[in-house]
């Protein structure tokens, strides 16, 4: 049984585990609109962690750039016919 709650409740419905996707969902944007979107400051280039994020976003300040790379685990669920 997976340990993750989500993944639990697909694996409860008969979903079997496919794969891991390591960077499923990517978002970059200025070092201003991060700042925007999170309420947060990044002063210097780094890796910072967000509330509610899954993995840390990544400044850096010399290219004005942050980047949010964020996985993913994708699930198969069986699938009947209705008669």
């Amino acid at each position: 049984m997976p340990f993750d709650p989500w993944l639990r409740v697909h694996w409860h419905l008969g979903a079997k585990l496919l794969r891991v996707a390591p960077r499923s969902m990517a978002v970059t944007g200025t070092v201003a609109e991060w700042e925007e979107w999170t309420t947060m400051t990044f002063p210097e280039s780094g890796r910072y962690i967000v509330p509610g994020a899954l993995t840390p976003v990544t400044i850096d300040r010399r290219r004005n750039r942050g980047r949010y790379v964020e996985p993913n685990v994708w699930m198969r669920h069986p699938v009947t016919r209705e008669t």
